[in-house]
């Protein structure tokens, strides 16, 4: 049995990289944003690093909520936050929070030249 509440069909999708270490010292190193819309598979999607259709407003919102997210959780090392983002709001949900280095955490490393593998390695030990 399956309840649907709402769909997301045709909302934005992004997603930051975070890392946090035992002092809740956190940082959000990369936001990236899917060129095609919720509907899309993701691993047959365009990803663009950093976004570049989030405002400024919009980009600060999902930020602090992927900090708070990562603070309460309690992770340690690198963490791949996913979001929907409503294209006529400021309505999001998030779609997957992964505790650990991600397939798009590669992408985020060269687009910014951050060693997250090994960043996330070091706070681990």
């Amino acid at each position: 049995q399956v309840l649907i509440e709402q769909s997301i069909k045709g909302w934005r999708e992004c997603e930051y990289e975070v890392v946090r270490d035992a002092y809740d010292n956190c940082v959000t190193v990369c936001n990236m944003e899917n060129f095609d819309p919720m509907g899309i598979h993701t691993g047959e999607s365009i990803v663009v690093a950093p976004s570049q259709t989030l405002s400024n407003d919009e980009y600060h919102m999902l930020r602090t909520a992927a900090v708070k997210v990562v603070s309460h959780l309690g992770i340690i090392g690198e963490c791949n936050i996913q979001y929907a983002l409503d294209k006529d709001s400021q309505d999001y949900c998030i779609i997957e929070v992964n505790p650990r280095l991600s397939r798009s955490s590669a992408l985020a490393s060269k687009a910014t030249g951050y060693p997250l593998a090994a960043v996330a390695a070091k706070l681990s030990l």
